[in-house]
Order: structure tokens, then sequence, then C-alpha cells
């Protein structure tokens, strides 16, 4: 039998390992014994006479040890200093955001929230109210933010073509610019998440012949944020990025061809909302109720209204903060308008019993 050594075979026992060995104590010489452990393990099946085995049984527990040395590696290791020259640049986005002069200063300070997760000016009824909405995902900076960003520029890149180096060259540039947006954030999990699936998705695009399987791209991210910083599996934003995505991949396309309706229905835009918010939901529920014991009510309203909302506030703020004073007054005024639709609207739902 032909064995395919798919990425999906190397990604499922590569992050139970990284699991597994996150389980250890942090303290004491446990890391040091399965990081040796682990490493022999993975030699030893490795030597010659491993080769008669079957390639379906040795790569699961190769990969297994090599996620718990990866792991116990990375433990041990001293952490380097971040050399951060991206502070100007947030700096720089922070003051355009103060010199836009909004007529609300709540619209500065969600703007803020959204573009470069500095929630230190929100008026602490606005988070509540973000947080009772069942909304608290969208002042996290995370990938719903980069995705936005970057469904715009590849949007506003369109008129480049289709053409093979048009192609390329748009690519490159979206994926600088996802780039150059994590590091000034900060890079957050969810963040470095959203890049990966970015640069694997522009990659699988420029291949010749090469089939865009989401599942694989999920796994080929997983496995490379893994192995670069295995200590991330334990942050409750990878691990809320990460579920919400495998909700789309395996139940968001079963749910949205429920729909009997026509692909130009009017309709289909907001059922694919609604599949998309459920299938989000159905696997990050149960990690967020385990958590904080409790859930959304209103979920899946709030996404209706909040995130079409967050999509165009952040769509016409950006050619307030690109052109500065020279950005026609109405723009601006229509940027503030959504702004404080966003904030009135989750603090509708917030107030609902």
């Amino acid at each position: 039998m032909v064995v395919q050594r798919d990425i999906v075979a190397i990604s499922i026992p590569f992050t139970a390992g990284v699991a597994l060995a996150a389980c250890l104590p942090s303290g004491g010489d446990a890391p040091y014994w399965a990081a040796a452990g682990s490493s022999l393990a993975a030699t030893a099946l490795l030597v010659p006479d491993a080769g008669r085995r079957r390639i379906a049984t040795l790569f699961p527990f190769l990969f297994l040890c090599l996620g718990i040395f990866c792991h116990c590696s990375a433990t041990l290791s001293v952490p380097l200093r971040p050399a951060s020259r991206a502070g100007r640049a947030l700096g720089g986005l922070l003051r355009a955001i103060d010199g836009a002069e909004f007529p609300h200063g709540s619209t500065a300070a969600l703007l803020k929230a959204l573009l470069a997760g500095q929630r230190d000016g929100l008026d602490r009824k606005i988070v509540a109210a973000f947080r009772a909405a069942g909304a608290s995902h969208i002042l996290a900076l995370s990938g719903l933010h980069l995705g936005i960003l970057y469904g715009i520029l590849h949007g506003a890149l369109a008129w480049m073509g289709r053409s093979r180096v048009a192609t390329l060259v748009r690519s490159l540039i979206q994926v600088g610019f996802a780039g150059a947006y994590v590091v000034m954030t900060g890079g957050s999990p969810s963040l470095v998440r959203a890049f990966l699936f970015i640069l694997l998705n522009e990659l699988s695009r420029l291949l010749p012949g090469r089939r865009r399987r989401p599942l694989n791209i999920f796994c080929a991210a997983l496995t490379i944020q893994l192995a670069l910083r295995p200590d991330v599996i334990t942050n409750l934003g990878f691990q809320l990025s990460y579920l919400a995505m495998l909700g789309i991949v395996l139940v968001f396309p079963r749910l949205d061809a429920w729909f009997p309706g026509g692909r130009f229905n009017p309709l289909r835009r907001i059922w694919s909302a609604v599949a998309l918010t459920c299938s989000c939901q159905l696997f990050t529920a149960p990690l967020v109720w385990m958590r904080f014991r409790s859930f959304p009510k209103y979920f899946l309203i709030t996404n209706l209204g909040a995130l079409p909302l967050t999509e165009l506030f952040i769509l016409s703020s950006l050619p307030v903060l690109i052109l500065g004073g020279s950005c026609p007054e109405g723009i601006k005024k229509l940027a503030d308008i959504l702004g404080q639709l966003l904030l009135q609207f989750l603090g509708t739902v917030a107030s609902i019993p």
C-alpha cells in the first residue's frame, strides 16, 4: 500500500507531541529528561532496521517525538530579546489616528484598538459592552483584523490584472504588507496564524498545478507556528484562533452548501455569514465555556451586525489616515458615523436581558 506522506499526517502527531510536553511541570528536570528521551526515541526510529516497518506506523511516532523535543528544547533555551524597530511605525500610526481629529473622541480610541491593539483610550463601559455582547474578539487585535486589511488590499490591487507577473507582484505586496503589520503590532499568536495562512495561500496560488486545500494550509500553518514557538500552544488566543479556523475549514463549506438559492441570490451573503459564525462558535464555544463558564447568547446577532460595521469602519478610516489633512471632510464624517454606529449597536445588544 502506498502511503501518502501528507502534511496532515505530520501535523497531528507533531501538535500532539507539543501539547504533551506542555503538560510537563515547568520546573525541575522533567524537560531535560523528556528532551533526551524524545531525541533517543526519534533516533531509534531512524536506524536502518526501522526501514522494514511500515512508514504509516513510523511517521506518527517520529513526529510525536519531534514535537516533544521541540517544546522541551524551547523551554530550556534562553529567550532572545526582540530587537523591535517597529515601535516607530506603530507610533506613527497612533499619531495619524490622533491627528485625524474625528468629531467623537471615542471613534479615535476605537480605531486605535482595532488597528493597533491599544485599548487604553476606550471607556470601561465600551469595553464592558463589547464583552457583554460577545464581541471581545473584535477588540482583541487578531487574525480577523489582518484578514480585513488583507481583503481591502487585495481588492485595491485588482487593477493589476491576472497575468503571471501581476499575480506575483500582487502576492509579494500583500505578503510584505501582512508581515510588516504583524511585526509592527507585536505579533500576537492570532496575527501570526493569519500571516501564515496568507503566506501559504499566496504560495499555493503561485505554484503551477497545485490545488489550494484549506485543511493542508491549516495544518502547515499550525506546524510552522508550533515549530517556531512551541510554548504558544498554551496561549488562549492561539487556541481560539485555530479552533475557529478549524470550524471554518471543516464545517463552513457544508453549512454554506445548504442554501437552496443560486449564487447571486441576495440572501446568499446573509446565509454565508450565519454559516461562518455558527462554524466558528461550534468549535470555540466549548473552550470558552471551560475557561470562563459563560457563553455569548446573542453571538449570531452580534456578528451579523458588528462584523460588517467593523469592516466598513476600517475601510472608511484608511483614507483618513493615508491622506491626512487633505482627506475630504465627508469621508472623515462617514468613518466617524460608522464608528459610532458600531458602538451603539453593541451597546444595544449588550443591554438585552
